[in-house]
């Protein structure tokens, strides 16, 4: 996925998105690659993307690694980072993918979902 938009919106944005994709769809169009998470409270998406969290995003960002290592990267305990990833992934922002290491077992690797991240938040 090559971009994901975190936003606060409204119910009406949100199926105003929805029919103007089915548009292009219908059209035989292209639909960009990109993915849309929506909050309708502001503070919701606050709660979300603590600093803490943006620092284990950026991690992962800049490289992929189990939560050991970004933990060792932060200087936080692995229990936090594990909390934080927790969160990240439940909306979208990080993939948490199990891969076998020769001789020594399954190690879940964590990487960015997108190349790019986008945050948009209009307060009216």
């Amino acid at each position: 996925m090559k971009n994901i938009t975190l936003k606060a919106g409204n119910e009406q944005e949100f199926f105003r998105r929805g029919k103007a994709l089915a548009r292009l769809a219908d059209a035989g169009q292209t639909v960009s690659e990109e993915r849309t998470v929506s909050f309708e409270d502001p503070a919701d998406l606050l709660r979300l993307l603590t600093a803490s969290r943006l620092d284990v995003f950026r991690s992962v960002k800049g490289e992929p690694g189990s939560i050991t290592v970004i933990a060792g990267r932060l200087h936080r305990d692995r229990s936090a980072v594990k909390r934080d990833v927790d969160q990240l992934a439940k909306v979208g922002l990080v993939t948490i993918e199990t891969k076998t290491l020769p001789g020594h077992g399954h190690m879940k690797e964590i990487r960015a979902s997108a190349g790019i991240f986008r945050l948009e938040a209009i307060v009216m």
